[in-house]
């Protein structure tokens, strides 16, 4: 049976927002004086609105309970203002629940920001020990793992020099370095891998997945769908503070890439988009044609309508579909014939997308109305990022009886090599 190392109760964390205090205490005094006798503050500047005397509270995490055991490699999954840093700020003790409680088992390293626990005045060599000793080793632990923890950080050369001169991606690299070799019972990484070069993000990874095999916990933060797939065994999905999903790594990363979006009606004249040449094309409406669960066989073809109105004259129009995989990253890009656009136009449009080639998995479709650039180049007059999902599904009969897996193939399924000779 698992060691259990770590254990969130019903854990809250309200915050209160606007301005706290004045400043000084004595600010507040006559602040405070004043309201009670009815009058305005005296600390308020002339002109300025006077201040509501009720506060807002956000609630950052809500009523979260989850566990971890030994060798979990946890990833934390939501978008920006889920709760996960306060999350992990949380179970460092870098602050407290407002209600709940966190219980750990064993010792635990964190690296939530670039240089915590550094000071710029001392050097990389006197930094390690510095932080070290904040995160609780004794100076015999330090001696012992020194070399290997200046070795693996890749600056032995800048090591004697005061960190103040370092780039951001030294102090990242001294920094894991640090957190990495305390042997820790828990390790805690938020984002912060994303400073450092490709080359030592992989050597990152190797190292967070040698923790986690010999038996330690680790929880990892990332917008990166790439490293989350290829570290990680369990994902938690959080949104709105609230713990949405916990269990498999794809299907947390499914709920961060909106895997929801499935209808096939979609409303593109409400939809967000980026500000491309005054809007002088809008996308107005789309409707899937050959499916009513956005599901697809491999191999098979798409079939959508698509509504726009134009205030441009453009003789090389087209329309450019873009997919994009769970990671965000696009995979594939087909478009249309060019066809005429004049002012004033509201045309709709018939489309055929064959999916031949593209592997079992779930995709989000990019729509744009391109025109052509003189100079060879694309104009894009209106750009969804999102449009919705879909899926293709596996059919081990098409790939002689192997279930396809994206993270060691890919998105593409080309064609069976031929054997000329054997």
């Amino acid at each position: 049976m698992s060691e259990r190392t770590l254990e969130i109760d019903h854990v809250s964390k309200e915050y209160r927002l606007g301005m706290i205090g004045a400043g000084t205490l004595q600010d507040d005094l006559r602040a405070w004086f004043a309201r009670i006798r009815g009058k305005e503050d005296p600390n308020r500047k002339i002109g300025e609105a006077a201040q509501a005397r009720g506060h807002e509270y956000f609630l950052a995490l809500d009523d979260v309970c989850l566990n971890a055991d030994r060798g979990d490699a946890l990833a934390v999954i939501g978008r920006n203002g889920a709760g996960k840093s306060t999350l992990l700020k949380l179970i460092s003790r870098i602050t407290a629940p407002t209600k709940g409680e966190i219980r750990l088992c064993g010792r635990v390293s964190t690296l939530l920001e670039v240089g915590t626990g550094f000071h710029a005045d001392l050097t990389g060599r006197e930094n390690v020990y510095l932080n070290g000793a904040i995160q609780g080793m004794r100076r015999a632990e330090i001696n012992q793992k020194l070399k290997e923890i200046i070795e693996f950080s890749e600056i032995e050369q800048f090591i004697d020099t005061p960190v103040k001169r370092y780039s951001s991606g030294m102090y990242i690299k001294l920094a894991f370095a640090v957190a990495a070799h305390l042997d820790p019972d828990i390790l805690i990484c938020d984002e912060v891998l994303a400073v450092g070069d490709l080359t030592f993000q992989q050597k990152c990874l190797g190292k967070m997945a040698d923790v986690s095999r010999g038996g330690r916990t680790v929880l990892y933060v990332s917008h990166n769908m790439r490293t989350v797939n290829q570290l990680c065994t369990r994902g938690i999905y959080l949104e709105r503070g609230k713990l949405v999903y916990d269990g498999e790594v794809s299907r947390a990363i499914d709920l961060y890439s909106g895997s929801g979006i499935r209808s096939v009606e979609r409303d593109l004249d409400a939809m967000p988009r980026a500000q491309l040449l005054g809007l002088r094309m809008r996308m107005t409406y789309m409707r899937v044609e050959n499916s009513e669960t956005m599901e697809y066989q491999m191999d098979d073809v798409m079939e959508f309508s698509i509504a726009f109105r134009s205030e441009a004259h453009e003789r090389r129009c087209r329309l450019r579909m873009v997919l994009m995989n769970n990671a965000s990253a696009p995979v594939a890009m087909s478009q249309t014939p060019e066809f005429e656009v004049l002012p004033g136009d509201e045309k709709t449009l018939r489309v055929r997308a064959p999916l031949e080639s593209v592997a079992p998995g779930e995709f989000s479709i990019k729509l744009s109305l391109v025109g052509g650039d003189p100079r060879g180049g694309s104009i894009e007059y209106d750009t969804i990022n999102d449009v919705g999902h879909f899926v293709i599904i596996d059919d081990p009969s098409r790939t002689a009886g192997f279930i396809w897996s994206e993270p060691l193939w890919g998105n593409m399924r080309l064609r069976d090599m031929e054997l000329v000779s054997i």
